[in-house]
């Protein structure tokens, strides 16, 4: 499966990945929503919402901003997999992670 992966920091700051995926099992989208929550941890980021609860759309959106337009060119093979864990647990081909809109849309 290929999806692609545009993250939009800015109007004028924007990352594009094309992703080829081996294995979208459902075992291997469990451990990329895994994955995903470990990386929020990881960087100590906080709910954005008043009631406390993170749904994975928020720890993408907050893994994303913490990490910064910057330490996606500065680290390009991780970028990519930070790309890759998004799409196959979000099970889509094509993914749009607006830091400024606070969104994700998926197809």
């Amino acid at each position: 499966m290929k999806s692609d992966v545009t993250i939009i920091f800015n109007p004028g700051e924007l990352k594009n990945y094309e992703i080829f995926h081996k294995d979208f099992s459902d075992s291997a989208q469990e451990a990329a929503r895994e994955w995903i929550v470990n990386k929020w941890v990881e960087l100590e980021c906080e709910p954005t919402r008043q009631s406390g609860k993170v749904l994975l759309l928020d720890r993408i959106l907050s893994v994303a901003d913490e990490l910064g337009y910057y330490w996606f060119d500065e680290h390009p093979d991780q970028a990519e997999e930070f790309a890759r864990q998004c799409s196959l647990a979000l099970d889509s081909p094509v993914v749009i992670i607006d830091i400024p809109g606070a969104s994700i849309s998926s197809n």
